[in-house]
């Protein structure tokens, strides 16, 4: 039987849900296409140059699942190869719910949002916790960017995905609307000077 990097998502069970469900063909069809892909490609390359935040789900022994936000600055997402992504762990809550998941089941996800433009992509695979390596801490930081780096998370890519775009809502981010709001208040001023000449 073949195997795809869909698989990772797409179990027997899925699969016969999207059999009963009527999507399996359009499906089948995907995966004879050569399906998700593997590796950082040049357009996924982009997309993490520009994305700020992510989204990393992990699971504990137990299958109980977590999902944490993640923020930094663009690009703090970086590719360290063509399978592997990497980050650096900034200081928080002190919780570790993350860090504890991982040492018990390396199984990972991240969910990466563009929400300006609507895109989004699910990406699949095992991560790992990597304390006490300063090189790679530095690799991963932002000089410019305010916060600790305490360790890094290094990301082994077994799947991705590009998700549609359907019911994602846009959002902006404050430096972009803020320098709209200036250009228009900008235009108001000059229209009112040219109704007060008229």
């Amino acid at each position: 039987m073949d195997s795809f990097p869909s698989d990772i998502a797409f179990t027997p069970t899925v699969k016969a849900i999207q059999e009963s469900k009527g999507s399996r063909q359009a499906y089948r069809g995907m995966e004879s296409r050569g399906g998700w892909q593997t590796t950082v490609t040049p357009d996924l390359r982009d997309f993490l140059a520009e994305l700020d935040i992510f989204y990393l789900g992990t699971a504990n022994a137990e299958g109980q699942p977590y999902v944490q936000y993640r923020g930094g600055p663009a690009g703090f997402l970086r590719v360290i190869n063509d399978r592997t992504l990497g980050f650096a762990d900034f200081g928080g809550n002190r919780q570790y719910i993350t860090l504890g998941n991982l040492q018990d089941n390396p199984k990972a996800f991240l969910f990466l949002m563009d929400y300006e433009n609507r895109r989004r992509i699910k990406v699949w695979g095992k991560a790992k916790v990597v304390e006490g390596d300063e090189r790679l801490n530095a690799e991963l930081a932002d000089p410019e960017y305010p916060a600790q780096v305490e360790r890094a998370i290094v990301f082994d890519i077994e799947a991705w995905d590009v998700n549609c775009p359907q019911h994602i809502h846009r959002r902006f981010p404050e430096a972009k609307v803020r320098g709209e709001i200036a250009r228009l208040q900008q235009e108001i001023e000059l229209l009112k000077l040219r109704l007060g000449d008229a």
